[in-house]
């Protein structure tokens, strides 16, 4: 049988199956799955081919036991890394759910809220509270619910609180956990809605733009190098799902070039390339030349294509926060390729632009300030005369 089934009783597990599936679809408050921990694993050959990783379902209260019956299934090689873990847990220990999620990023797993079903039956909506949104936080790539499924923190169990309630963690100690899961522990109440029952539950529209989710995207990475007698270059890297698409850039006397490396897989990339019709690269939603420059080329397991740009068009491409390759292919319905977002990496991008700058021609230093002007010919004289350079 393709579906694992793996939990503490199959009985309970029916009986509660059974009756998640029976409860209506619209209750006022979705309630979670509350039991013991059940576990589900969907590997077979379809699972893989569609979702390119195999799927597990957690569903019940997250305790010790929990967490112990989660690290023997990483033990038991079963659970491998890259695995999307669903979520649907409404009850549990904070202390389990944060050990939950370090198990999580350990083993680079990817978050979801949703629960199991079989067959035609209606997937039942997730809810992952308290312990559950800790473990949430703990995923590789952390996918924001979608449909009904809802995702929060009751109040007394928020990282910005001054101090403990009882039996709850140190706000501390929760605000350290959030931020070595890469999350700002301030963007939590950024994605707080409006507060029911006690509960702040999350606002799912505003979890990938507060990069409390990030649906498959790790942060944006850039390597700035320069070395004498050399044009500055950028390399903006953009991971996602395991993927590492980039994007450099190469200064020039009055252009940059810009060159984009879409990873595909070495066969694909043979393939794809054979197809193409053009490539272009896209700065804030609006296409560049949508139709000039060679077709792009197969190197090794990528797709890679270049554009050269006036250097005026530099700034409009570091400040915008969407910057996407594109490749159009014969027969295919959409285009594919990848987007990055250099605003994210403005440290970087800051002192590459100035550079550049230095390279084009006509262009002139700036004065220094009157704070930094050069000593007069007799103040100079003075510092040598008193073993001051």
């Amino acid at each position: 049988m393709p579906d694992s089934l793996l939990s503490r009783g199959a009985m309970l597990l029916l009986a509660a199956v059974g009756c998640a599936l029976a409860a209506p679809a619209m209750a006022t408050s979705a309630p979670g799955f509350a039991g013991p921990l059940a576990v589900h694993l969907r590997s077979d050959s379809i699972t893989l081919r569609m979702a390119k990783a195999p799927q597990l379902y957690l569903a019940g209260t997250i305790d010790a036991a929990a967490v112990e019956q989660m690290r023997q299934l990483l033990r038991s090689g079963r659970v491998s890394p890259g695995t999307d873990i669903y979520l649907d847990s409404s009850s549990g220990d904070i202390a389990a759910g944060i050990e939950l999620g370090r198990l999580f990023r350990a083993a680079r797993l990817s978050t979801h809220l949703g629960t199991w079903h079989t067959g035609s039956a209606p997937a039942r909506p997730a809810t992952c509270l308290d312990a559950c949104a800790y473990a949430w936080l703990g995923g590789l790539y952390r996918w924001s619910p979608s449909g009904t499924d809802r995702i929060g923190l009751h109040q007394n169990l928020l990282p910005d609180r001054a101090a403990a309630e009882p039996g709850a963690p140190p706000p501390a100690e929760l605000r350290d956990y959030v931020a070595a899961m890469d999350v700002d522990p301030a963007r939590l109440a950024q994605v707080s809605g409006a507060m029911a029952n006690g509960i702040a539950w999350w606002d799912a529209a505003r979890l990938l733009p507060a990069q409390v989710a990030n649906n498959g995207r790790l942060p944006l990475a850039a390597s700035y190098m320069k070395t004498p007698g050399d044009a500055p270059r950028l390399v903006l890297s953009q991971t996602v799902r395991g993927r590492e698409d980039q994007v450099t850039l190469q200064c020039a006397p009055g252009q940059v070039a810009l060159t984009a490396r879409y990873a595909v897989g070495d066969e694909r990339a043979r393939s794809l390339a054979a197809r193409a019709m053009y490539a272009y690269f896209e700065v804030g939603e609006q296409a560049w030349q949508p139709h000039l420059g060679k077709r792009p080329q197969a190197d090794g397991d990528a797709l890679v294509f270049e554009r050269r740009m006036p250097f005026a068009e530099l700034t409009n491409v570091l400040r915008t926060g969407s910057l996407g390759a594109w490749v159009e292919i014969t027969g295919s319905p959409v285009r594919l390729g990848f987007w990055l977002a250099p605003s994210l990496a403005e440290k970087l991008t800051q002192p590459f632009y100035a550079d550049c700058q230095a390279m084009q021609p006509g262009y002139v230093p700036p004065k220094a300030s009157a704070g930094q002007a050069r000593p007069s010919f007799w103040k100079r004289i003075g510092q040598r005369l008193r073993g001051g350079g």
